[in-house]
């Protein structure tokens, strides 16, 4: 595999973490001017890479540097790297560099590592500015794309696909293999990063019988995704091209492949949020996406607005399009 380290779409010092603290959820995208160059999501409560624990060695097989630990939350973390010294039932400090994942069929337990006595890292989510808006449209842009797994280019589109062994990214559309492969790799560059993509990816692009033509995709990707720390195979002669880059969580694209239903609740609490009209606040939403809003969700609402919350069902509607307006007291 190729390696690469930075591209067309690489950040300048005007570039900046913006945070916004939702209900439920953390939103954070880096802006440069009006464009959103990466963007990343986290759930309040749920481990995330570079978090610290105290964990007890809970299970080691003799001679191995691979054990599970169990943190005092209970949470379960695959370690590797194990010093010798450290005897099953011992506790040792432990920072994830995977946070646990659901995936369709099977669930991804935590990785860690034993971390050092002065080692830290910095939180994204903490150290970024944070606003109590993102500028308009711009989540909105990314949280549509992510729900609907397609992101549109010049002359056609990528149809990107989660599963248990990778994430797929298929590139369709109109013209020669090789226009059409050069017209993707920018909309897939920044698919990368909005969507915040890890693991193995696999990109399959329209098959390039000529070599030189294969060749000029290699260029372009090298190009495209210089700043992006990953390994990558070159263009084989079915039009495949495998990436892997270090996976730290669920993606935007896995949220929406395991838990739909609670990315779009959140969604439509945003929406409230965003609605300026005076009144009570109303939210017309799927019936399975009220039984997920929780209380203190609906509580945290009504505290942030000030307003009356009422709540309706449509089972018309489809989970994506819950929406919230103002009404008469």
């Amino acid at each position: 595999m190729k390696r690469a380290h930075c591209s067309n779409l690489r950040a300048s010092k005007l570039a900046e973490w913006l945070v916004e603290r939702g209900i439920g959820e953390d939103r954070a995208i880096l802006m440069e001017g009006e464009t959103v160059l990466a963007a990343k999501l986290r759930w309040p409560g749920e481990p995330f890479a570079g978090r610290r624990f105290k964990a007890r060695l809970t299970r080691r097989s003799k001679g191995s540097n691979r054990a599970v630990a169990t943190a005092e939350t209970g949470l379960e973390i695959l370690l590797d790297r194990l010093p010798t010294s450290a005897s099953e039932g011992s506790e040792v400090e432990v920072i994830l560099t995977r946070a646990p994942m659901a995936e369709r069929g099977r669930f991804k337990r935590a990785q860690g590592r034993v971390a050092g006595n002065d080692e830290a890292r910095d939180d994204l989510f903490a150290k970024a500015r944070e606003v109590r808006r993102f500028p308009p449209g711009v989540w909105e842009d990314v949280w549509d794309a992510a729900s609907s797994g397609e992101v549109a280019f010049p002359g056609g589109s990528l149809l990107l696909s989660p599963t248990p062994a990778m994430t797929l990214i298929d590139v369709d559309g109109d013209g020669s293999p090789r226009e059409l492969a050069l017209a993707a790799i920018p909309a897939i560059a920044r698919a990368l990063r909005q969507f915040d993509l890890g693991g193995s990816i696999g990109v399959d692009f329209p098959t390039i019988a000529e070599k030189a033509g294969r060749k000029d995709v290699d260029a372009a990707m090298e190009e495209w995704l210089a700043d992006w720390p990953h390994e990558r195979t070159a263009m084989n002669g079915f039009g495949f091209v495998q990436i892997v880059a270090r996976l730290e969580g669920p993606s935007l694209l896995h949220r929406f492949a395991t838990s739909r239903v609670g990315a779009c609740a959140r969604m439509v609490l945003r929406r409230v949020e965003l609605v300026e009209e005076p009144g009570a606040l109303l939210l017309t939403v799927h019936p399975a996406l009220k039984a997920k809003l929780k209380p203190e969700w609906l509580e945290e609402l009504a505290r942030r607005t000030g307003r009356e919350v009422r709540i309706e069902t449509d089972p018309a509607l489809a989970l994506e399009s819950g929406f919230a307006q103002a009404v008469p007291l």
